[in-house]
């Protein structure tokens, strides 16, 4: 069974492709059972456990494997971002991170942000008490300077390069960013409607802002709608009169339907 976690769609695992019928397909990445069955093939005798978004839905279910854990009935869990924050378990002295650069690839701009952060808490996790505590990243791009600055727990080293970046590509707190992202069900017609946009925007810009896209939304197909999104990157009041002017004309000053509208988004996915 295949499922989105974004809108629960479910579906029967495909055997083939939907395009051309090939069945040269193969499953790829390291989600949590796959973890668990390797942990338990290398170590048959501990007791593992596991903790992620499927088994949360289940009542009860979050609450009695963190009890199992905290009690020592449980060896080794293995978990999503859920265990990385907010829990002291004393007993805990070796952390693993399986793919710790994974959202470094994300099309976000507070990918390196987000990754030092999470990677700093989970790190926290281990040697709370008395016992000493290691963690071990696994990544394909240990050089980052997200991962580097997180294993050496320098956060004002990771502010100062992350800040470098942000001026040079323009991004908050330099700069203030609006993102709209508009949907529909049929792709042309969503893709004409974020054009005709992005062009109205462009006329009002008058060098105070920057006009980015449209672009697929990086979930470009979302409950069966087609997403497109514009970027602006300028001055907050300029963008906000703008995009209103360039909504109002387009679909009237009641309602922008299929359009949503976001400043100083929290993410751009």
């Amino acid at each position: 069974m295949a499922l989105c976690h974004y809108c629960a769609y479910e579906t029967s695992t495909p055997r083939a492709c939907g395009s051309c019928q090939g069945a040269y397909l193969r499953l790829t990445g390291y989600g949590t059972e796959k973890v668990l069955e390797a942990v338990r093939a290398a170590l048959p005798e501990a007791r593992v456990e596991r903790l992620d978004r499927d088994l949360a839905v289940r009542r009860g279910a979050v609450a009695r494997v963190l009890a199992a854990f905290e009690a020592g009935e449980t060896d080794i869990l293995v978990g999503t971002q859920m265990i990385a924050k907010g829990h002291d378990f004393p007993r805990v002295t070796l952390v693993g991170v399986v793919d710790a650069d994974v959202g470094l690839g994300l099309p976000d701009f507070r990918a390196a942000e987000r990754t030092f952060q999470l990677l700093t808490q989970v790190a926290g996790r281990a040697g709370r008490a008395d016992l000493p505590g290691e963690v071990i990243l696994q990544s394909h791009w240990p050089d980052h300077y997200a991962l580097q600055f997180a294993c050496a727990q320098d956060y004002d080293a990771f502010f100062e390069r992350e800040m470098e970046f942000r001026r040079t590509m323009a991004y908050p707190p330099v700069a203030t960013l609006v993102n709209v992202v508009i949907r529909s069900r049929e792709s042309a017609e969503g893709a004409a409607a974020a054009e005709a946009i992005a062009a109205r925007l462009r006329g009002l810009a008058a060098g105070r802002f920057r006009v980015l896209g449209p672009a697929f939304a990086p979930l470009a197909r979302l409950r069966q709608e087609h997403r497109f999104q514009v970027l602006l990157k300028g001055r907050r009041k300029a963008m906000r009169d703008a995009v209103r002017q360039a909504l109002v004309e387009r679909y009237g000053a009641v309602r922008w339907p299929g359009v949503a509208v976001d400043v100083d988004p929290v993410t751009i996915m």
